[in-house]
């Protein structure tokens, strides 16, 4: 089941999620556009939200994570296109400013992640089976004997009945 969470929480963790360069790049973009905008891309009169703000700064990432967050977190309609208020651009701000503060240089891809995460587990896994080797060959000759004999009497048992 889904857990509802509040739009600014949502937001803070799109950010959190987006990389390093991109949140910099989204940092001066709300900086130096003249009209970051909601509920759209682009708008037909000139503005562009803050995601476009950022691929124009370097920051090539899509995120449609970002996007829905932003426009959940300014109550934008469907169809709805408006500017951003001061106080949206504010906290935009704040919470950039606080990602970077808080996860710097974490520019590290989910890919990246999820290999390291792999070796961990690998390593971890290579480790236990040593250990289990190293503890069945401190049994004794006759236990370790008839661990085996059960072991090679167990699948015959089981496939004769």
């Amino acid at each position: 089941m889904r857990t509802l969470r509040r739009p600014a929480q949502e937001l803070r963790t799109a950010i959190d999620c987006l990389p390093e360069r991109t949140r910099i790049a989204m940092l001066e973009g709300i900086d130096e556009e003249c009209r970051i905008i909601v509920g759209a891309y682009t708008a037909p009169g000139g503005g562009v939200c803050p995601m476009l703000a950022a691929h124009r700064r370097g920051g090539r990432t899509s995120f449609a994570l970002f996007a829905k967050a932003w426009d959940r977190y300014t109550r934008s309609g469907y169809g709805l296109i408006r500017p951003a208020s001061d106080r949206e651009l504010r906290t935009l701000r704040a919470m950039l400013v606080a990602s970077l503060a808080e996860y710097p240089g974490g520019d590290s891809s989910l890919g990246d992640e999820v290999v390291q995460v792999q070796a961990l587990r690998r390593a971890q896994a290579e480790r236990e089976a040593r250990e289990t080797a190293q503890s069945v060959s401190r049994w004794p000759i006759s236990l370790r004997r008839a661990r085996h004999r059960r072991e090679r009497t167990e699948p015959l048992a089981r496939s004769s009945s």
